[in-house]
């Protein structure tokens, strides 16, 4: 009975480690959309609000922070995921 107790223990946790990570990666997912297609998309198609302006150093440097947010979540998920125990 204890065997499957503890193979139920470890199945629970498996798929916590799983969910943590899914969640990392999911927020590092949203970080690359918001912070580095939209503006990108924004800038090249000429989109944006009504007598705003963003200069070229200010969107680069916006989006280099959220890849590197993104980039830094993601390493985060991976880094969850090597806690499994095969």
């Amino acid at each position: 009975m204890s065997d499957i107790d503890d193979s139920g223990e470890r199945l629970v946790r498996t798929e916590r480690v799983k969910l943590t990570a899914t969640y990392l990666n999911t927020a590092a997912g949203g970080l690359f959309t918001a912070g580095v297609v939209a503006p990108t998309a924004a800038a090249v198609f000429g989109v944006t609000a009504s007598g705003s302006h963003i200069g070229p150093l200010t969107l680069l440097l916006g989006v280099a922070i959220f890849l590197g947010c993104s980039v830094g979540l993601h390493a985060m998920a991976r880094m969850v995921l090597k806690g499994l125990k095969p």
